[in-house]
């Protein structure tokens, strides 16, 4: 097996050790890999293509965050992306709040789905459906570490969902969002709840509050694209027929099922309350 790791930072401030702590997990549950590495860094210059310690090191800016520099590292590898039975997408910040799905990936896991159209991750949900433009949705695969075949990264485009923010800010702390936002009223409750430090029902906070201050806006914004975008992403990788995958719960089946027998379009429901641990049972 032959994986495309593309790795995300923003400088080497924060999560300073994370890439030493992916290799960690690779070593240890993939062990024999065969593995390349582009790390993107969105605090260097777009222009930037370095080797670095084995691996290509490329700038980007960081109006999308991860998701305009997972489009670098995409449109870098160009062609030879198909050289590869899986791409790896993994950020900085990967090793952070809930993380007990990470020991799930292995070999057995990722063989199952190569060459399916099939996004491997941690599902996330919230505890009730949201709308935001024309979509109802409850749930999505957590972006900072999932893989996906090389076909369906071609067929994707752009990881970038997302690209403005000016039809959802006001750009006032109060209300932060626009009256007349596409977004409804329980998708703005979980998101300032969740970006302020609130419990959003699920008994879990973030590792990073924003203020809704002034002077803490910008970055409330920021962050809420990034949470748009992620959505958004979940949500063109099914319309477009790539089932998204639980690997907690898969990880379970392939010690009993050959992947033909697999029920890769199981809903994601029926995926997070069958899980053999930290089962999810949301409302609909």
């Amino acid at each position: 097996m032959k994986v495309l790791t593309i790795f995300v930072r923003h400088g080497l401030d924060k999560y300073a050790n994370a890439q030493r702590d992916l290799t960690a997990v690779v070593e240890r549950q993939l062990p024999g890999l065969t593995r390349d590495v582009i790390v993107v860094d969105t605090a260097l210059p777009a222009e930037t293509v370095e080797q670095l310690d084995g691996s290509v090191l490329l700038g980007s800016d960081n109006r999308h965050r991860e998701f305009g520099a997972f489009d670098r590292a995409v449109a870098w590898a160009g062609g030879t992306l198909h050289d590869y039975d899986l791409v790896q997408f993994v950020t900085s910040a990967f090793n952070t709040l809930y993380t007990s799905y990470l020991e799930r990936f292995d070999h057995a896991a990722l063989g199952a789905i190569i060459g399916r159209p099939v996004c491997l991750g941690h599902i996330d949900c919230y505890n009730d459906p949201v709308r935001f433009e024309s979509y109802v949705s409850q749930h999505w695969i957590r972006t900072c570490f999932f893989f996906l075949p090389p076909e369906q990264v071609t067929l994707l485009g752009s990881f970038v969902s997302v690209p403005s923010g000016a039809a959802y800010f006001s750009g006032t702390p109060g209300e932060p969002f626009r009256s007349h936002a596409p977004i409804d009223e329980r998708y703005r409750s979980y998101i300032t709840g969740w970006l302020t430090g609130d419990d959003i029902g699920q008994g879990v906070t973030w590792h990073s509050k924003e203020a809704l201050t002034p002077e803490g806006l910008h970055a409330f914004e920021q962050k809420t694209l990034c949470i748009l975008n992620e959505h958004k992403l979940a949500v063109r990788l099914r319309a477009m027929g790539c089932a998204l995958i639980d690997v907690t719960w898969l990880s379970t089946l392939v010690k009993t099922l050959p992947p033909a027998q697999i029920p890769w379009h199981l809903s994601w429901r029926s995926q997070l309350a069958n899980r053999d641990r930290d089962q999810v049972r949301p409302g609909s």
